[in-house]
């Protein structure tokens, strides 16, 4: 059975649930407003820009276009305003090709060129280049949106392959110090210089052991100490972007020490292969979800142990590999998997998590070619918006099928919390309650002059493969000058039942919440 006649009979089977009676059940949310359970930066919301071509492809599709970062064109008031939207938006440059980038500055010693497909390459491509003009250009951008930038650099110049994966010798630094020296004469802002990608234990395409990756790292750090000796702020270094294993990443903490190793990222693909048949079924199931947390916690339970002086980062991100789902990753039903896991990495101390991707591949934030935003890119602009830094402490007696999270309200009084239900049959109407004095919040207002404020998201027409989402019922689309609409929120008295409809997604604000917690 081919792909699309599947998704098509599990969409009509999710629309005859969907049509049908569904079944409303009460549920108590009580929020501990008392404690702080987690942090994450103010920024939380990350998005990559990756180095593939148009000619990557996965399963017979292929979803890049010209959204590489050496020729990523379109660069209008579209893209630009999807941008100036989260003012600041994170944006982390980096992917599988970075670790065979040269930067055409200093002495390159060969031509500056694109990547282009090789039989023997790393993961099918020959090596490519960076020229300083398409560099110039993107900081152009970046600092008209206030993105706030970081950068993955090549950590395999100067290696060579030993056997099957495992890379080996000495890291040459000389082009990335160039490139660093190049970019502080510009006066670009770096936050953080990222070394390699998926390069950690068993590795991807390639790999290098973490004593020698240890090493390299404080060569990178040397290196940053020197070119940024004149500086007010010194970028973190950031390594090592790849998928946690707990025996490589403690060796690499405990090698490097403290003073070096700022923050530790890894990626997160648990929804699995872009070509499975069951992506769908995976992304609403919460035991499926819930899965992921046994590496958050072995990772935070590493970091703990071997270098607490470390910050965490989910540095890339895109639910299911190998480019995403086709007219899954793009489409509503994807932000129950990223919303539910943006709260579930914020609650294990994640200071930034950054989605694969701003642009390219089914996955992308924006489409790939009319840079017009796709479901979850509204999905992180209200959280980005709503979601504050502080993560507290909530439980509930609903079925496994509502998820939720809670935490201090952005920029403002009380708290913000995000309810996602899963189920195609059940309604919830939700009381929200203070673990304080377990009374329902609000119900000590008797002249119903205090409000709530709800934004409601699904997908148009029920559809879950819909690529508008509804907020509140009305559709979300740019407006005629292409800005982002207005996400207005409905305000109603805290009195006033709270509905949570099957398969949407809400966040509720209750700024008169008393949560200590968010003084």
């Amino acid at each position: 059975m081919g792909f699309r006649v599947f998704s098509l009979i599990l969409s009509l089977a999710f629309l005859l649930h969907v049509n049908a009676a569904p079944e409303i059940m009460p549920a108590t949310v009580v929020v501990d407003g008392t404690i702080t359970v987690a942090e994450t930066d103010e920024n939380y919301v990350c998005a990559t820009i990756d180095w593939w071509p148009h000619d990557k492809c996965d399963y017979n599709h292929c979803p890049w276009e010209y959204t590489s970062v050496v020729n990523l064109v379109g660069l209008c008031n579209s893209s630009a305003s999807s941008l100036d939207a989260f003012r600041p938006l994170r944006i982390r440059i980096g992917g599988s090709l970075q670790d065979q980038v040269l930067y055409d500055v200093g002495n390159l010693g060969s031509p500056c060129h694109s990547f282009f497909k090789m039989k023997g390459g790393l993961f099918g491509f020959s090596k490519g280049c960076l020229n300083m003009d398409r560099w110039d250009a993107l900081n152009n951008l970046f600092s008209k949106t206030g993105a706030i930038i970081s950068f993955g650099l090549n950590a395999l110049h100067g290696r060579h392959k030993i056997k099957n994966k495992v890379w080996g010798g000495p890291w040459n630094s000389t082009n990335a110090h160039d490139f660093i020296s190049y970019t502080i004469s510009k006066g670009y802002k770096i936050e953080a210089w990222e070394f390699g990608n998926e390069l950690s234990g068993t590795g991807i395409g390639a790999s290098v052991s973490a004593d020698t990756y240890a090493k390299d790292v404080g060569k990178l750090n040397e290196i940053v100490d020197a070119l940024y000796k004149n500086s007010n702020k010194k970028p973190s270094i950031m390594a090592p972007g790849g998928f946690f294993e707990q025996g490589w990443f403690a060796k690499l903490l405990k090698i490097t020490g403290p003073g070096t190793l700022n923050t530790v990222s890894h990626h997160m693909y648990n929804l699995g292969a872009g070509v499975d048949h069951h992506l769908i079924e995976h992304i609403l199931n919460p035991y499926y979800l819930s899965k992921v947390s046994k590496t958050f916690s072995s990772l935070s339970q590493t970091i703990q142990q071997n270098g607490p002086w470390a910050s965490v980062w989910v540095g890339e991100s895109g639910g299911a590999f190998n480019s995403g789902g086709f007219h899954v990753s793009d489409t509503s039903v994807n932000s129950f998997w990223y919303l539910d896991q943006l709260g579930m990495a914020a609650a294990y101390n994640t200071k930034v998590y950054c989605r694969q991707t701003l642009v390219g591949g089914h996955y992308s934030l924006l489409n790939t070619t009319t840079f017009v935003p796709n479901p979850d890119y509204y999905s992180a602009l209200l959280w980005h918006r709503l979601m504050g830094k502080t993560v507290l402490g909530v439980t509930t007696t609903a079925s496994p099928y509502l998820r939720y999270y809670a935490h201090c309200s952005k920029g403002r009084a009380g708290i913000t919390l995000l309810l996602i239900n899963m189920s195609n049959n059940t309604d919830f109407i939700v009381k929200a309650r203070s673990r304080s004095n377990l009374k329902q919040i609000g119900s000590e207002v008797t002249d119903g002059s205090l409000f709530r404020e709800e934004y409601h998201m699904s997908p148009k027409d029920g559809d879950l493969q819909s690529k508008t989402m509804l907020l509140n019922g009305i559709q979300l689309q740019l407006t005629e000058k292409e800005g982002i609409p207005n996400l207005q929120p409905i305000r109603s008295r805290l009195s006033s039942p709270l509905y949570i409809s099957s398969l949407s997604i809400s966040f509720i604000v209750f700024p008169n919440f008393d949560s200590p917690a968010c003084a």
